[in-house]
Order: C-alpha cells, then sequence, then structure tokens
C-alpha cells in the first residue's frame, strides 16, 4: 500500500510540473513572437545605413573619422572593452553557457585585455567564479531594451573610444538567424569596420553598386560625422534584440522538452502504478484464499 501511494504522489507531483512547464513555454512563445517583429522590423533599417556608411567610407578614402581609424592617442594602461550579452532568468536551456564560453575563447585570444561589461544577471556567477572582475553590471535593459538605453551605452562606448580610455569594444551576443538556428558571435563594434557583416545576410538585390563616382553635399565629414554614430548606434540595438530574441527561442525549447519528458514520465509512472496495484491486488487475493482454504 506504502509503495503505490508514493507512487501516486509522484505522478501529482510530475503532473504539477508538465503544468507548469506548459505555461511557461506558452509565455515564451508570446514573447518570442513579439521580439522577433521587433527584431525583423529593424534588420532593413540597420542594414541599409550600413551599406551607406560602407559605401560612403569606401568612396571618400582619404577620410579617415576617428571611429574607423581609432583615436590618435591612447591612454596608459588602455584595453579592448567586451560586453556579454546574458539573460537575467534562467530555464533557457544551453543560451547563457554558449555565450559565456564564447566571450571566456574571445578574452583569452585579446592581446590586451581591457574591462568586461556585462548585462543580464546569469553571468555574474560565472565571472564571479572565474575571478574575472566585472567593470559594470548593467541591469536596465530587461527584455524590451528601450531604444534610448542602448543609445546611451553606444554614446559613451564611442566617447571613450576616441578620447583614448579603450582600444575597442567588442559584442559577445547570441545572434538570431531564424527560428531553428541561433549562433553566439563575436561583433567589434569599434573601430567601426567598414565593409564589414553586422546586421546578417544581405540580399543581392539591395546591395548597393560599388565603385561609382559621387558628388557629396554636404562634405564627407560632415555626413560620416553623423551617420558613423548612427551605425554604431543601431548596431548595438540590434544586437540587444537578437539577444532577447535568441533567448527567448531558447526557453520556448527547453521547456517544451522539459514538458515532453513530464508528460512521458507520467505515463512511466502510472504503468508502474497500474503494475503495484496489480500486484497488491492479486496478493490480497491469494491471502484471502488461502485463509478460506485453511478454515476449511
Amino acid at each position: 500500500m506504502g509503495k503505490t501511494r508514493e507512487i501516486k504522489k509522484r505522478i501529482k507531483a510530475v503532473a504539477n510540473i508538465r503544468r507548469i512547464t506548459k505555461t511557461m513555454q506558452m509565455i515564451a512563445t508570446s514573447k518570442f513572437s513579439k521580439a522577433q517583429q521587433r527584431a525583423l522590423a529593424s534588420k532593413p533599417y540597420s542594414r541599409g545605413i550600413f551599406e551607406l556608411v560602407t559605401e560612403l567610407a569606401a568612396s571618400a578614402r582619404d577620410t579617415a573619422h576617428p571611429l574607423i581609424r581609432g583615436p590618435r592617442g591612447v591612454q596608459e594602461g588602455a584595453g579592448h572593452l567586451t560586453l556579454v550579452l546574458t539573460s537575467d532568468r534562467g530555464l533557457c536551456g544551453p543560451y547563457n553557457g554558449t555565450i559565456l564560453r564564447t566571450a571566456m575563447a574571445h578574452l583569452r585570444s585579446l592581446p590586451e585585455q581591457g574591462p568586461i561589461e556585462l548585462v543580464g544577471r546569469k553571468g555574474a556567477g560565472f565571472f564571479r567564479f572565474s575571478r574575472m572582475p566585472v567593470a559594470r553590471h548593467h541591469t536596465q535593459f530587461g527584455d524590451t531594451p528601450a531604444y534610448e538605453d542602448v543609445q546611451r551605452l553606444a554614446q559613451d562606448y564611442m566617447d571613450r573610444f576616441v578620447g583614448g580610455q579603450i582600444t575597442g569594444v567588442s559584442v559577445v551576443y547570441m545572434r538570431y538567424i531564424s527560428a531553428g538556428r541561433q549562433s553566439p558571435e563575436v561583433l567589434t563594434l569599434l573601430p567601426l569596420k567598414a565593409g564589414a557583416d553586422m546586421t546578417g545576410p544581405v540580399d543581392p538585390g539591395t546591395q548597393i553598386e560599388r565603385g561609382a563616382v559621387y558628388e557629396f553635399s554636404p562634405s564627407v565629414e560632415e555626413l560620416l560625422d553623423d551617420l558613423l554614430p548612427k551605425a554604431v548606434k543601431v548596431t548595438l540595438c540590434q544586437c540587444f534584440s537578437d539577444a532577447v530574441v535568441s533567448e527567448h527561442v531558447a526557453r520556448m525549447i527547453a521547456m517544451k522538452a522539459a514538458t515532453d519528458n513530464a508528460g512521458k514520465m507520467g505515463k512511466a509512472l502510472t504503468r508502474q502504478y497500474n503494475r503495484a496495484r496489480q500486484a497488491q491486488i492479486t496478493t490480497e487475493l491469494t491471502e484471502i484464499i488461502s485463509g478460506a482454504a485453511a478454515l476449511e
């Protein structure tokens, strides 16, 4: 009797877990749909402004902007800054582990490691365990990072880069390619590399013809002063959007797997309960028949 009661409690616990994971899967699916719309809506603009900057920089080869060539003087002790985008919550499968492994490989490859900045709570424990100090931990972004917050962060990086406080900025994040494919990547945000693929695959029909000769009005310097900061801000914002979408995809897949496993475990426990109950009934019948036979 005790064994069947214990199995029944486990069946009830597994059913409760399955309801929770199913609910979390539905929530993640809803958030993924909204985040995907935002990320995909901003990609054409990100790609367009970066193609425009690339064409402009290629047409004006004698113009060297500080965001492209770097600062004229670098302060002593300045290094390459690394921004790591992790999630605030767990239960998203290998999402955070993959990003952190990519970040560690990138940090080991740097000739001069600079400050490490972190977004999300899940990466804090990892860097603390690795005994790697985090210069700044950004907690203001959440599931829906506002463009104004990302813009302020990008402007801070540009000011520090032009001022020679840092030699460059890299962003380690999960790039969203499709619902079935996400890739951990290290993007060099500063110095801005004209011609680099920073926003994903480009449709050949949308590419700008190279080698054309232009007359600029206003001047190339004025255009670059306006477009390059925008390209940096938009690129960083796209990184945040991709990271949020990829997190929701990972959580959706993880919760679906957990729900399926809970369903399978529930069926296995039900079979085990039925067998135990059948054995118990058989034992009771055997005892009754044996007692009746003894009375005869």
